[in-house]
């Protein structure tokens, strides 16, 4: 990437070269918009303005599993299905950040090394830093973008299953989750949260050493869904099996999203679902900002290793240390 070329790039400029398709400009726009740079911050916001209502045209889908499941195959898999039914594929991969270094390996491109050679698809990795609930803390901007570009399906995939998903959930159309059998016990292990957020649950890794455990697994979980409330979105989520490594049981898997889509268009949650993720974004933004601001207030700066000192002393709570630094940064506020 040639980055003398951005200098002077303006945000109407960054704006016209994505709606292009130019991918060199997209990768570089979704940097500024990752960056925690204070230069960075007013491009990046006029930059997603100018994104924003060439936007929204895409079906998102939400990937999650156990580390080992199989995601990158399965995306890899999916997404060439895909490019083949003249689809623009963006596949947004989060990396787990090390709490000790703050690094991640984002080797999401050399597992998908079809995926990432066809022209009809663009993936970006990127750390998951100390965003929870399986994504980045830019996701949404990144769509937002790529959308512009033109992929009308966006695949993310998370970091891994827990009960912070949620955060996914807030922001695609479909949340698929892969599963393993044979690993113990399934259901144990597929928590309430998930089962409750996802819209298809799929069995990886159906060949013929797994078939038996994969059978009474899938079987065990479609009785276990029974049990479950109807969700509001009139959608029955679904028990799938598929080889993603043998490229078998993919096409139903895309076959299920457009039922989903269909579904939930005619009865209009599709719609109702995204003004409730765009709300969930404004009270996220609102924290962010918050967050930022109180950091970077020089009251703050000054008193709060003096607070972490006396924590560390036991000298004062968090609580009460927290209040404290609130206090002093409403009255700076004031001052001004």
């Amino acid at each position: 990437m040639n980055l003398s070329q951005f200098q002077n790039y303006t945000a109407k400029d960054y704006t016209k070269a994505i709606q292009q398709g130019n991918i060199t400009t997209l990768s570089k726009a979704i940097s500024i918009i990752e960056s925690t740079a204070e230069k960075h911050q007013t491009l990046a916001q006029e930059i997603i303005e100018g994104c924003l209502p060439l936007s929204g045209n895409s079906i998102r889908v939400g990937v999650t599993g156990v580390p080992g499941v199989g995601k990158s195959t399965f995306i890899e898999a999916f997404g060439k299905i895909l490019t083949k039914n003249n689809h623009k594929v963006a596949v947004l991969t989060i990396d787990p950040s090390s709490n000790l270094v703050k690094g991640s390996i984002l080797g999401d491109k050399t597992r998908m090394i079809e995926l990432s050679t066809d022209p009809k698809a663009f993936i970006r990795p990127t750390p998951s830093g100390d965003s929870l609930g399986g994504v980045a803390h830019k996701t949404r901007e990144a769509i937002i973008l790529c959308e512009t570009a033109g992929f009308d399906i966006i695949i993310i995939e998370t970091v891994g299953v827990g009960q912070n998903e949620i955060a996914v959930h807030s922001m695609v159309d479909f949340f698929l989750l892969l599963s393993l059998a044979g690993a113990g016990d399934e259901l144990q292990g597929i928590k309430r949260g998930i089962i409750e957020m996802a819209d298809v649950f799929v069995f990886n890794k159906d060949d013929n050493n797994n078939s038996a455990n994969i059978r009474i697994a899938k079987a065990d979980l479609e009785r276990a869904l029974h049990l479950y409330p109807a969700k509001e979105n009139g959608w029955n989520p679904k028990v799938l099996t598929c080889s993603a490594l043998n490229k078998i049981g993919i096409e139903e898997v895309w076959n299920l999203i457009n039922d989903y889509i269909k579904i939930t268009k005619e009865n209009g949650f599709w719609d109702a679902k995204r003004k409730q993720q765009n709300e969930i974004w404004f009270e996220e933004a609102i924290k962010a900002n918050l967050f930022s601001l109180f950091h970077n207030n020089k009251e703050i700066k000054n008193s709060l290793s003096n607070y972490k000192n006396q924590i560390q002393k036991q000298s004062i709570s968090p609580i009460k240390a927290s209040k404290e630094l609130i206090d002093i940064f409403t009255k700076n506020i004031k001052s001004k």
